[in-house]
């Protein structure tokens, strides 16, 4: 290892052992571990180190791994969006594959994890951008990589290309929305009927929100949402099983409908020939719509806009089994092994802080099978751990890389009893 300095500033070649969980490349030092953003495991790059000593700037890469490939984004590197996007394909499908095993083996688990389900760039169909002013310019995109600092954004090959294409006049359309404030959060997502967009942080006039309503057909824009008032071209829907969804604005959806089609597969397998099933964390009905194709489903969501839009999609789908909703918040009152007595299985799909409190209600109960949904593998684990110790047996773990070019990644378990 060699080093210089400027100022306070040090600068220093080292190799790069492996990658982090966010996808950083690692280098160990004397003082501990170096996080180094777009270097990869055997590479010897030059550095500028952080006042942390724990983290640096990449410089220069002066022994390249074989596995580095060409970004196929012009922001790469620059934007924070994305950090694996100069990694190889079947090396990044193994990391991420990598994710879920050590998460797992953290818990003591030593379950078989099967290769990483992919999706294809220009899939993911929601976004969240900030609109602000930089300078004397106005900006529609992303934070700069380790800044507040905003990128304009008129191309990102993981997004849907029908939000894409219509970036620039979006930004044109909603800039009158700013009036003096510095930023507002745009929230984009694309459904079957056109963009369903949110602006949060601004409270425009309304001659603006009247303009960008008259605008909206041109725009490919159905629904527009200020400061929880709405403005409707089309009602947005999305399509779970044979059921047409109406979600309510903001609503959370699955990033990327190969990713979610992948886990809808994975959950009817995990069920089998169940009859009666509790879907817990709902949401708007990703998976009890797809099961009531051919079992009874009770779906619980504390969310309570979510749950009625849920509610409405089976009332008008023909030959649906029964489906009830129930608002609960499961966090605080998880199902206790009496009310999960009636069900052949369950399906869990919590946030990222996972459901601890309903697998140790789950671990104590008499349900025949289980499938757990997560986008984050340390909770997952966890849940899981304290499934295994109630009885149940991993039968099946599938990664799905749903946020393409990240250090996150989809994960879905089937348990039996």
């Amino acid at each position: 290892m060699s080093s210089s300095s400027s100022g306070r500033a040090v600068a220093i070649e080292v190799e790069i052992d492996r990658l982090g969980a966010q996808g950083d490349g690692i280098a160990e030092s004397a003082d501990g571990p170096v996080f180094v953003p777009f270097a990869l495991p055997g590479e010897r790059v030059r550095i500028e180190l952080d006042a942390d000593g724990k983290h640096a700037t990449l410089l220069e890469v002066l022994a390249q791994s074989p596995d580095r490939v060409d970004p196929i984004c012009p922001h790469f590197g620059i934007c924070g969006g994305c950090t694996l996007q100069h990694l190889e394909t079947d090396a990044y499908l193994s990391w991420k594959r990598e994710l879920v095993v050590q998460a797992l083996r953290s818990r003591g688990l030593e379950a078989e994890v099967e290769p990483v389900r992919p999706v294809p760039p220009g899939s993911r169909r929601r976004a969240t951008f900030a609109l602000g002013r930089e300078g004397q310019s106005l900006a529609l995109g992303y934070r700069r990589a380790r800044s507040h600092d905003l990128i304009d954004v008129d191309v990102c090959p993981i997004l849907s290309p029908a939000i894409v294409s219509r970036l620039p006049k979006l930004k044109a359309a909603l800039a009158p929305f700013l009036g003096n404030r510095r930023e507002a959060r745009v929230g984009v997502t694309e459904t079957n009927t056109g963009l369903d967009i949110v602006v949060q942080g601004v409270r425009p006039k309304e001659t603006a929100l009247a303009k960008l309503a008259a605008e909206a057909g041109k725009l490919g824009v159905a629904r527009v949402t200020v400061g929880g008032d709405s403005v409707m071209l089309a009602p947005p829907s999305v399509r779970f099983g044979l059921a047409q969804v109406k979600p309510p604005p903001d609503a959370f959806l699955q990033a990327v409908p190969q990713a979610e089609a992948a886990m809808s597969e994975l959950v009817l397998a995990g069920v089998g020939k169940a009859k009666r099933v509790a879907d817990l964390f709902s949401g708007l009905g990703t998976f009890t719509l797809p099961l009531a194709e051919s079992c009874a489903v009770d779906a619980y969501e504390s969310d309570e806009a979510a749950l009625a839009a849920l509610a409405e999609a089976a009332r008008h789908t023909p030959k649906l089994k029964p489906v009830r909703t129930i608002a609960r918040d499961l966090f605080r009152m998880p199902l206790g092994p009496q009310e999960l007595k009636p069900y052949d299985a369950v399906v869990f799909d919590p946030p990222r802080a996972g459901a601890a409190a309903q697998a140790e209600q789950l671990a104590a109960s008499k349900v025949k099978r289980l499938v757990a949904v997560s986008c984050n593998p340390g909770t997952l684990a966890r849940d899981l751990r304290l499934l295994v110790d109630g009885g149940y047996r991993i039968t099946r773990v599938v990664p799905i890389d749903q946020f393409l070019f990240s250090g996150h990644v989809e994960a879905v378990a089937h348990l039996t009893r």
